[in-house]
């Protein structure tokens, strides 16, 4: 098999070539045209799809999932059908994106509350299946891991400007850039009761920063004190703890759905 690491193939023409089974990452397809190809079984994670436009395509059978903005299929705007639907099948959803500290709270306290049934469903299965991935997933142990990353990096790094907020059991994203100091350990396989402390202490520095908040509160500007996000310029306090909201919000439907499938 052609390896292309590390070059620089911009503007090249692929006609007639068999892709089949080629696996690109940190790949950039800015503005590439795509005609007349079979895209069947294609997977794609973790992508910027901004201004992407297909024509005269064939979709017998496909799925989304992700944070859409604006998607028309045949001329019709359907994220906002898409999200209507989603919040009549879980009307918890519809708290996940308040805009002032009660909300806030009840959204958390929300997501505690479905979580402490998942968690109930993952010890019933045995303690080895809750570190085995399902269709390439994270693990339940690695999701509730991830998670923690997702509190240190946001609420301990970003609000509260610590610089080292990391648990040796932190897991960053899959694609996540390496820094040094920050843990990522791939192959640790903790108990879940361990994994679950650790999400206890972070819980409770959620709990307590809302607790000091006040409505004008979630404006305040910050400013990342990690390596992660040091860059961005327009973080408030309020869109720190969405982005946590939406993590835990999402990873709980993933962990559902995989530990259904490790029940059966």
């Amino acid at each position: 098999m052609t390896d292309f690491t590390e070059q620089d193939l911009s503007g090249s023409t692929f006609q007639r070539v068999d892709l089949s089974g080629s696996r690109l990452r940190e790949v950039r397809l800015t503005g590439a045209t795509i005609q007349d190809a079979d895209l069947s079984g294609l997977r794609v994670r973790s992508a910027w799809l901004d201004g992407v436009r297909m024509m005269g395509v064939e979709a017998p059978d496909l799925e989304i999932y992700g944070a859409l903005g604006r998607v028309v299929v045949n001329g019709v705007d359907v994220v906002p059908l898409v999200e209507a639907e989603l919040n009549r099948r879980m009307p918890e959803r519809a708290l996940m994106s308040p805009t002032d500290v009660a909300g806030f709270r009840l959204a958390f306290e929300t997501l505690d509350r479905l979580w402490e049934g998942t968690v109930e469903r993952a010890r019933a299965l045995p303690a080895e299946r809750l570190h085995e991935r399902v269709d390439g997933e994270w693990s339940f142990v690695e999701t509730l891991r991830h998670l923690g990353f997702a509190h240190a990096c946001w609420v301990s790094g970003v609000v509260l400007a610590d610089p080292s907020p990391w648990h040796p059991l932190d897991l960053p994203w899959d694609e996540a850039p390496t820094f040094e100091g920050v843990p990522w350990d791939r192959d640790v396989r903790p108990p879940l009761e361990e994994v679950l402390e650790l999400r206890a202490q972070r819980r409770a520095t959620v709990a307590a920063v809302i607790a000091d908040l006040d409505d004008d509160g979630l404006t305040r500007h910050v400013s990342s004190a990690t390596p992660f996000m040091a860059e961005a310029d327009s973080l408030t306090v309020g869109r720190c703890l969405e982005v946590v909201l939406n993590e835990e919000w999402e990873h709980r439907l993933y962990a559902e759905r995989d530990l259904a499938a490790l029940a059966t």
